[in-house]
């Protein structure tokens, strides 16, 4: 018998300070505790999942992997559905990017721990990077993250309280609903309409604010609908807020890649008093989604966040040691450098690949495209009153997977049926001989195929 001796720390003079506990290493039943009794244990194993677990659901992997289909063996398969520019190899980044990260690997000054916010050098770096008269930053107005998903998780954590809602687009990006359920927060969706290139029902939008709203999730330039906002719909986004009072969380990892010079807008550089933590990085624009870099910017010019949204930013942020240090020490450089003939060469691919595929898919009976601005999608309606023996659009792209060997995610997946997604990233000619066989069948399954009377 081992006997150990525990310091007890008590201000009244009556209890012992010391209490000799006894563990009986040869007793296989429950442990006894001298002048306590018989110890509590479980009589048997309990190990179960937690609740946040429970909550936590991802649309896209739930349909796509009940998708049971099998591509047409005879037809190689063309996806169409993964966001990810690097799947192909046709869109790699700029060589000053990938030499800026051989760089900082050889330095070997980037291998221990960082501050979980990023080194002060880098937040600096994407300050000034970010910061004009109209909004600017400093480097402690940035959070350094793991990829943007991570900064659009530590925004909406510091914003809202389980039992709160959160206004997110429909259709819109997975991410925001699995993250919000997994916290306790409910979502509520505003309506992005496509007659009018995705722009907000803001009236609708509106209407869905209560007293338990903690923010508004915009995002733009979009996925899935590759909608860009105009200045003037942006400010009007903004009058809601502002009347409502409820600040704003701006997905922005799709900023700057637009179709057209000037489109760009940036909520913050709008905004005069609603506060914004605005979400960016890496991924998308350096075509490096793999590195995890992301950033959460604050914009409070009047204090509305004040410290202790800062402060619970930091706090949250110190779950986790921040994100990769070797591409932090190359971010400077990455930064600075990239050249521009990079991001022009790569929205030039992007728009003659969204050209391609508006311009053929316009022309198919039954399918109604909205043409894209920006980012690397294009969403497509599905008028399913022509085709009548699918009964949604999961079951005409699963039927369009077995056929066609084509895969595109059906937009059930962002909250919005009857419509599918498109990714613009592959290779051109890939693209033109995805077109075809989307027309093709098309043609096989739209009612009265035999004498195809639209009105294309």
């Amino acid at each position: 018998m081992d006997s150990y001796l525990i310091q007890m720390v008590t201000g009244k003079a009556a209890l012992p300070s010391v209490l000799d506990v006894q563990v009986s290493r040869a007793s296989k039943g429950p442990c006894c505790v001298a002048g306590k009794g018989r110890g509590h244990r479980k009589p048997h194993w309990a190990v179960r999942a937690s609740e946040m677990s429970k909550r936590t659901f991802n649309p896209i992997r739930a349909i796509v992997d009940s998708m049971k289909v099998e591509p047409h063996p005879q037809k190689p398969l063309i996806s169409l559905s993964i966001g990810d520019p690097t799947v192909f190899g046709n869109l790699p980044t700029d060589e000053q990017v990938t030499q800026a990260m051989k760089d900082a690997l050889d330095s070997g000054k980037c291998n221990g721990y960082a501050p979980s916010t990023g080194y002060l050098s880098c937040r600096e770096v994407v300050a000034g990077y970010y910061s004009c008269p109209e909004a600017p930053l400093q480097a402690q107005d940035v959070i350094l993250t793991s990829g943007c998903s991570q900064a659009i998780e530590l925004a909406l954590a510091v914003l809202a309280n389980p039992g709160q809602n959160i206004l997110v687009p429909r259709p819109g990006f997975s991410l925001y609903k699995t993250l919000a359920h997994s916290m306790g927060i409910e979502v509520k969706f505003y309506d992005l309409l496509p007659e009018k290139s995705w722009e907000s029902d803001l009236k609708q939008m509106e209407s869905l604010v209560d007293e338990k709203t903690a923010c508004l999730v915009v995002n733009n330039p979009s996925n899935p609908c590759g909608s860009v906002f105009c200045k003037g719909h942006l400010q009007k986004i903004l009058a809601v807020c502002s009347r409502q009072c409820i600040p704003i969380l701006a997905d922005e990892i799709y900023a700057e890649m637009v179709f057209e010079e000037g489109k760009s807008e940036s909520l913050a550089k709008l905004s005069s008093n609603v506060p914004i933590l605005s979400c960016g990085g890496l991924a998308k624009r350096w075509l490096v989604p793999g590195w995890r870099m992301g950033w959460i910017l604050i914009h409070d010019r009047r204090e509305i966040f004040g410290k202790e949204i800062r402060d619970g930013l930091l706090r949250l942020s110190q779950r986790i040691l921040g994100p990769c240090t070797i591409v932090q020490g190359a971010l400077a450089h990455i930064l600075h450098w990239t050249s521009p003939e990079f991001y022009h060469n790569t929205l030039s691919f992007l728009k003659s690949n969204a050209a391609l595929c508006y311009t053929t898919l316009s022309t198919v009976c039954g399918l109604r495209p909205v043409k894209p601005s920006g980012a690397m999608y294009l969403m497509v309606g599905i008028e399913m009153e022509h085709f009548p023996e699918f009964e949604n659009d999961v079951e005409f792209t699963e039927r369009l997977i077995a056929e066609q060997s084509v895969f595109c995610l059906p937009a059930t997946c962002f909250e919005y049926p009857n419509f599918f997604r498109v990714v613009l990233t592959v290779p051109e000619d890939m693209m033109a001989e995805a077109c075809q066989r989307i027309r093709q069948f098309c043609e096989q399954h739209y009612e009265g195929a035999q004498d195809l009377e639209c009105d294309k």
